[in-house]
């Protein structure tokens, strides 16, 4: 996701972080995420403005290395959905899941938002319309950002999250997706929202990369922000939200082997950010994720890996799956 968008205002430069973060890769999220990795390693509870361009279509993943990992991606649908001009959707209708396998998940509903839309750029007067995010009126969505190369946000996010859906089933989990490409444009951020909040989800993750200046490298985990305005009312997931996103930046760590952002989050690779509709509207845990940034070639290199996305996949997983067991 680009700086420029629905959701984000550009940060302000932050002085490079590599040097540092090479050299103490233990502390890279909080002090308290340390304990947790321990525990995951002990219990094994850790299972578990764009172009738009067609990019390569994704590339098969490497075998699995985690007891919870699994191949690939399911195929995408094509068709169209009713929403009009001027109003989103009245109801959400997240793409169904498959009936859940037995597991340690069993019960546990878990929703999957791929960030932006594949058809998004074929329908700018959509896209584009104000939706209320409780602290001001934003665009519906954008196009996303994209590699140089034309590899779009919009079809990473598919993939890792057609990745993390085989992984979090076989888990037992309930997995519900905010688009699957199966729509002509959107959900808009207001939607996707309340898309979580209708599945009574316990934990929405909400799948990005990020569209920043070269030589800009890291993921970053974005939380809520105690918000309370309008439609808006952050404050009873505000906890919970910061232990998911805590426990996926860890497993993100150890199953990528990436940084935190050097350039947004003061290393820790948490944001906390009140301008996000999709995380001021929810009433049920959520965070955001931005797994690298598409503009810098390194990054790039990571992103537009079949084998690294199935490793990306396995890191959000799991820590979803950490949360959630508690």
């Amino acid at each position: 996701m680009s700086y420029v968008g629905p959701d984000f205002d550009p940060p302000q430069p932050r002085r490079s972080l590599r040097g540092p973060l090479t050299v103490a890769i233990a502390a890279l999220v909080p002090g308290a995420l340390a304990g947790w990795l321990v525990w995951q390693a002990v219990d094994g509870g850790g299972s578990g403005g764009g172009s738009g361009k067609a990019g390569a279509a994704p590339t098969s993943a490497s075998a699995p290395t985690s007891p919870t990992a699994s191949a690939s991606a399911s195929a995408s649908a094509s068709a169209t959905d009713d929403g009009k001009p001027g109003a989103s959707s009245p109801a959400p209708t997240p793409s169904s899941s498959r009936p859940a396998a037995s597991g340690p998940l069993k019960g546990k509903v878990v929703v999957i938002d791929p960030g932006h839309n594949p058809h998004n750029f074929q329908h700018a007067s959509e896209i584009n319309r104000k939706v209320d995010i409780g602290t001001n009126w934003k665009e519906c969505d954008t196009t996303g950002t994209s590699t140089n190369a034309g590899y779009t946000e919009a079809q990473f996010t598919l993939d890792v999250a057609r990745r993390m859906r085989t992984i979090l089933e076989q888990q037992g989990a309930t997995v519900k997706f905010t688009q699957d490409g199966d729509r002509s444009w959107g959900p808009c951020v207001d939607e996707r929202a309340r898309i979580g909040n209708a599945a009574h989800a316990d934990a929405v993750v909400s799948v990005h990369a990020d569209g920043s200046a070269a030589g800009n490298r890291g993921f970053h985990v974005i939380l809520p922000a105690a918000v309370h305005a309008g439609a808006a009312d952050t404050r009873p997931i505000v906890t919970s939200s910061r232990g998911l996103g805590e426990r996926i930046a860890g497993l993100f760590v150890r199953e990528t082997g990436s940084a935190p952002s050097n350039y947004i989050g003061d290393g820790t690779g948490l944001v906390v950010r009140k301008d996000l509709g999709g995380l001021n509207l929810s009433t049920v845990p959520k965070v955001f994720i931005e797994c690298g940034n598409m503009r810098d070639s390194k990054d790039a290199a990571l992103l537009t890996s079949g084998a690294w996305r199935q490793k990306a996949a396995r890191g959000i997983s799991e820590g979803i799956v950490s949360f959630l067991r508690g």
